[in-house]
């Protein structure tokens, strides 16, 4: 693929044309580059000259580290893409129309906290609601259970005060009725001493 075609193919699967930012990721890329050196002897990588001249990453990381070729770059190319080599990882200036392979890197950080940000806003959502749904379910219930403890106890209560009071009616009728028997003994007697 040419370049244009190659970062267009980047960006549709949700990355850019790698860029390189230390001598443990050029490594990297040489190790695994190396298992297709059989297809391609290069890959396009994210560097791209801008109108003021100036060598800039695709994805806008600094160009702090370089792995040019001997001779590389020369000044006066108008089409500057770079190529980096299967074999070497050295980088190279190509027309930007060659056929290569090419290598596509996403973002590290901010594309997977996005994803996850909108992944746990959405659980965290159901995960509120099923809470909220517990905690009402927990609280009726409590609530019931309350409700008709006290009612028993009120219930049981009234039931108890009603045979303490009719315990203590009965007691007082026959306290009643046994003042009334000790007064009809009392008359009698009253009645006897009198008949004597």
């Amino acid at each position: 693929m040419s370049w244009a075609q190659s970062v267009t193919q980047c960006i549709q699967s949700g990355g850019m044309l790698t860029s390189v930012e230390d001598l443990v990721e050029s490594n990297f890329l040489i190790e695994h580059s190396d298992l297709y050196t059989s297809k391609t002897s290069g890959f396009w990588i994210g560097i791209y000259r801008n109108v003021n001249g100036q060598l800039l990453w695709q994805d806008n990381s600094a160009l702090d580290f370089v792995n040019w070729g001997e001779g590389q770059p020369s000044g006066d190319e108008l089409a500057f893409c770079v190529e980096m080599s299967a074999a070497t990882g050295n980088w190279s200036v190509l027309p930007c129309s060659s056929q290569k392979g090419f290598i596509c890197k996403k973002p590290k950080i901010i594309f997977y906290l996005f994803t996850d940000a909108k992944k746990d806003k959405t659980i965290g959502h159901l995960n509120m609601w099923i809470l909220l749904t517990l905690v009402l379910i927990i609280l009726l219930g409590v609530g019931f259970m309350i409700y008709f403890s006290f009612k028993i106890k009120t219930g049981s209560g009234a039931g108890r005060e009603m045979r303490w009071g009719s315990r203590q009616l009965e007691y007082s009728r026959a306290l009643t009725a046994g003042d009334n028997g000790s007064d009809a003994t009392n008359n009698k007697e009253k009645n006897e001493h009198s008949v004597v």
